[in-house]
């Protein structure tokens, strides 16, 4: 297929490299020159949107509508395109892209992704997919390149934005439960090595608990999922709970964690940061 890819940052580079190595025609457009074997760079934007599909991984909401709606760029596109949306966006910029998308004549499936960089190099991404079936059914096949799983998630686009966001509140609830646990156990003599090893051994063996308790057990925040990225994705959950009129106290609790590590001049390290103050209070992370 002729596939585009908008945004070559860590997980659109993996993705943009996979699709190619799986022998699809890839033209790539980013705002800086990002030279990548077998992906053709795109001269103008509008280029990436000239193929069967084209995917979008840029930051969030701004970035995209910068890009693709303001300028009219969408309008541009080919005819029949199905455009993939795989950021974390907004519900509320999910239902305005499904709109904008309809005015265009073109597809929209929505499908963030579940994994981190070296996850997306492997293509082994979980990607939350919805949107009408028939889209989904066209671009599956590069779907299931970038993901070791495609979960069907319905006919429309912004459950997939809704269940992505919810996922990523769970992984900072468990950063911060790991971090508490840390300073209940250190603080009766039981090192975070030990004690990680007995709860990946018996209750919590889950990706998340075995990535961050590593990160948290070996002091090391350096950025895999930027502090900042985190807090914006938690501000995303908060205004999706207050679209359906509900209240969330433990959101609100690993936000106000989240805003203290980003105000801290944290916000470039690993969102486990937020963990790395709780657990070291008297040390810089």
């Amino acid at each position: 297929m002729d596939v585009g890819i908008i945004g070559l940052g860590a997980m659109g580079r993996a993705m943009a490299q996979n699709l190619a190595a799986a022998g699809h025609r890839v033209v790539a457009w980013n705002r800086s020159a990002t030279p990548i074997d077998g992906v053709k760079q795109a001269v103008t934007l509008s280029d990436a949107l000239q193929g069967d599909a084209a995917f979008t991984m840029l930051s969030d909401d701004a970035a995209i509508r910068s890009v693709l709606l303001d300028p009219g760029t969408l309008r541009q596109a080919r005819p029949g395109l199905v455009h993939i949306v795989s950021s974390t966006i907004s519900v509320a910029f999910a239902r305005e892209l499904v709109r904008a998308h309809a005015e265009a004549g073109l597809g929209y499936v929505s499908a963030p992704v579940l994994g981190r960089p070296d996850v997306a190099a492997r293509g082994e991404l979980n990607v939350l997919a919805a949107g009408d079936p028939p889209n989904v059914s066209a671009v599956r096949p590069l779907l299931e390149v970038v993901g070791s799983r495609v979960w069907d998630l319905g006919a429309e686009p912004p459950t997939a934005n809704a269940a992505k966001i919810a996922c990523n509140m769970m992984i900072t609830m468990a950063i911060e439960a790991m971090a508490e646990a840390v300073v209940l156990a250190e603080g009766y003599g039981l090192g975070r090595e030990p004690f990680f090893d007995l709860i990946l051994g018996t209750l919590f063996g889950s990706r998340s608990y075995q990535v961050y308790s590593g990160k948290i057990a070996a002091r090391d925040y350096e950025a895999g999922f930027k502090a900042v990225l985190g807090l914006k994705d938690l501000r995303l959950a908060s205004e999706a709970a207050e679209g359906i009129g509900r209240d969330l106290p433990m959101l609100d609790a690993v936000r106000r964690c989240m805003a203290e590590a980003v105000e801290a001049g944290l916000g470039h390290k690993d969102w486990s940061i937020m963990a790395g103050l709780r657990v070291d209070p008297s040390k810089d992370p």
